[in-house]
């Protein structure tokens, strides 16, 4: 047989491992990784479209001051615990008080970037399963924002809480009449509660070490923080879960798709 008669040489493991994005998507596999340009451009969107729904769900103050006393009402005869229990167990040490406002300022947002690019790089099929949880949750936050108009209990006289960040430190917000960066009426749902689940969540189903179930501290944390610093109620908390809940049952996780950490 000459050269010209020898049959087309088959395409080996190693040369389809070093063209994994073309391969994967010739099969039709789901879930490969997506081009980063276009996934940084696609979240910095997503981003902008919710602090702009946010912001375009400020100036119903009364409704939110309203809808504030009917959540504490509401809270009483569930029976839920009352907010000022985890704010004066902060307000005994001037260190945990500091802590939790730093936490409630510092950890939400960079916790969130970091938890996206380590599932990006590392667990290219979980991260679309992620993303798409994420987008949906913080979507049905932004209707209730829109709908629901709450003031958090740091403004709530009847609510017996004081402003942590205000009096001690540090604050991410300025006066309500004049912050044109958050919308300081939005509190529930709390998506700081709802974020830090998500990165529990897709820490827990992409692991394998039995030392996974310690990421709910991020989370558990997350909601003595946002309750102690009277930026939410525990009615914020509870209805986030409630959605994210929902939104795992209809957004299901992809099996694993690497070696456990």
């Amino acid at each position: 047989m000459s050269l010209l008669d020898q049959p087309p040489r088959q395409v080996g493991a190693l040369s389809r491992l070093r063209r994994p994005g073309r391969a994967g998507a010739a099969a039709g596999r789901p879930g490969g990784r997506p081009r980063p340009v276009r996934e940084l451009l696609l979240i910095i969107a997503l981003f902008a479209a919710y602090k702009l729904g946010r912001l375009l769900a400020d100036g119903r103050v009364s409704e939110a001051f309203d809808n504030a006393h009917r959540v504490l009402r509401l809270e009483r005869v569930l029976g839920l615990p009352d907010e000022a229990g985890v704010q004066n167990g902060l307000l005994h040490s001037g260190f945990l008080v500091h802590a939790a406002n730093s936490y409630y300022a510092y950890v939400h947002f960079p916790a969130a970037v970091l938890f996206l690019l380590w599932i990006y790089l590392r667990r290219p099929v979980h991260y679309r399963w992620v993303r798409r949880v994420l987008v949906a949750l913080t979507a049905a936050a932004l209707v209730l924002h829109l709908l629901v108009p709450l003031a958090p209990p740091r403004m709530l006289p009847a609510a017996g809480l004081v402003d942590t960040a205000a009096q001690y430190g540090p604050s991410v917000y300025g006066a309500p009449q004049t912050d044109t960066i958050a919308n300081q009426y939005a509190a529930m749902p709390s998506l700081h509660i709802g974020w830090a689940a998500v990165i529990a969540l897709g820490l827990i189903v992409t692991s394998r070490t039995q030392w996974r179930w310690m990421w709910l501290l991020h989370p558990v944390a997350t909601i003595a923080v946002v309750v102690g610093t009277a930026n939410h109620y525990w009615l914020d908390g509870i209805v986030v879960l409630a959605l994210l809940s929902v939104t795992v049952l209809l957004l299901r996780p992809p099996p694993a798709d690497g070696p456990a950490d």
